[in-house]
């Protein structure tokens, strides 16, 4: 096309897949750490009391104390190549990066912390992507996760006077693509093994039991996704929450108690996996393989084992690249 003179200059139309995840501080210091909180923690989605009780609050006792704890926590999974959330996001946009045709980019982002929504949006916008998905990676949706990503999404593009077209990748729950990952990839981490575990616990992240009860799908969902693998390896799984924070009554069986009764019931052997996230982080890492293991280890455990996520496993991106043709279709994309 040949533009008027003293036209800006046009970039050729493109088209681009956002994989999102929930966020990381920028370092494994308290002063990160406080940053990434106090954004984190200030999203009306992820804590629902009113601001002006909650901030208070937040602002006072939790960003004062919480840093400097998290950040111990953070520096016991510190990679190289920075936080683990960052590092495994940032492999997976590098592994689709060619496997939707020249025509589509794939980048990442991170709701809270860098890379941020609004920065990789409007770089996007800058480089000619007319049409993106925006890929939540979380298995199970709820409020605080997928909505939020989205929410970001949208304010940023409130703010554009020429708007791509965009789309949103569903959740994926029970998707056969996703359970059939799942089992690839936890059977070949049990055969990995050098002992066989007496029993498997599925741990989901935690989120207020109120969060149920006013009808988000996000319990029934961690419930549907741990039936369905249960199901496809033939055994049993029993599910357990983690993360709870707050004085509130949270989805229950809690992990760490879960894993500190077993010994008491005659299982020393264990491994636990975290079907709800997409990639291995903080509640993963250091929740569960850290911590998870020393308190079963303390009740009388014998042998723990903590199997990996979906990282940038071939199966975890092979099912990636499936969903995401999935709802790339009609845009004129060759997968």
């Amino acid at each position: 096309m040949i533009f008027p003179e003293g036209h800006p200059a046009i970039a050729a139309p493109r088209i681009c897949v956002l994989l999102i995840n929930l966020g990381t501080p920028d370092g494994a210091d308290a002063k990160s750490v406080k940053r990434y909180l106090a954004e984190f923690l200030s999203d009306r989605r992820v804590v629902e009391i009113p601001p002006i009780l909650w901030q208070p609050i937040l602002r006072g006792i939790i960003l004062t104390t919480r840093p400097k704890k998290s950040a111990h926590a953070y520096q016991q999974v510190w990679r190289d190549d920075g936080s683990p959330l960052a590092a495994f996001t940032r492999l997976q946009a590098e592994a689709l990066k060619d496997a939707f045709g020249a025509g589509v980019m794939v980048d990442w982002a991170m709701r809270y912390g860098n890379p941020s929504i609004a920065e990789r949006l409007t770089a996007l916008k800058a480089a000619g992507c007319e049409r993106i998905l925006l890929a939540p990676l979380y298995p199970q949706y709820c409020g605080a996760t997928t909505a939020t990503a989205n929410d970001k999404a949208f304010e940023v593009l409130a703010a554009m006077r020429w708007q791509p077209a965009i789309r949103t990748l569903p959740p994926y729950h029970d998707d056969p693509a996703y359970i059939a990952a799942l089992k690839a990839s936890v059977e070949a981490s049990l055969a990995a093994l050098d002992f066989e575990p007496e029993a498997i616990v599925a741990s989901f992240h935690g989120m207020p039991q109120r969060t149920l009860e006013l009808g988000d799908p996000y319990h029934c969902q961690c419930r549907k996704t741990a039936r369905l693998l249960s199901e496809a390896m033939g055994r049993e799984l029993l599910v357990a929450f983690q993360s709870r924070f707050g004085r509130a009554k949270w989805l229950e069986p809690a992990t760490d108690k879960v894993l500190e009764s077993l010994p008491g019931k005659g299982v020393k052997r264990v491994a636990i996996l975290a079907p709800g996230f997409s990639a291995d982080c903080l509640e993963t890492l250091e929740e569960l393989a850290i911590r998870g293991r020393e308190s079963f280890l303390s009740a009388g455990g014998t042998h723990f084992a903590y199997l990996p996520c979906l990282n940038d496993s071939a199966p975890g991106i092979a099912m990636l690249r499936l969903l995401i043709a999935r709802e790339l279709e009609g845009w004129n994309v060759t997968a």
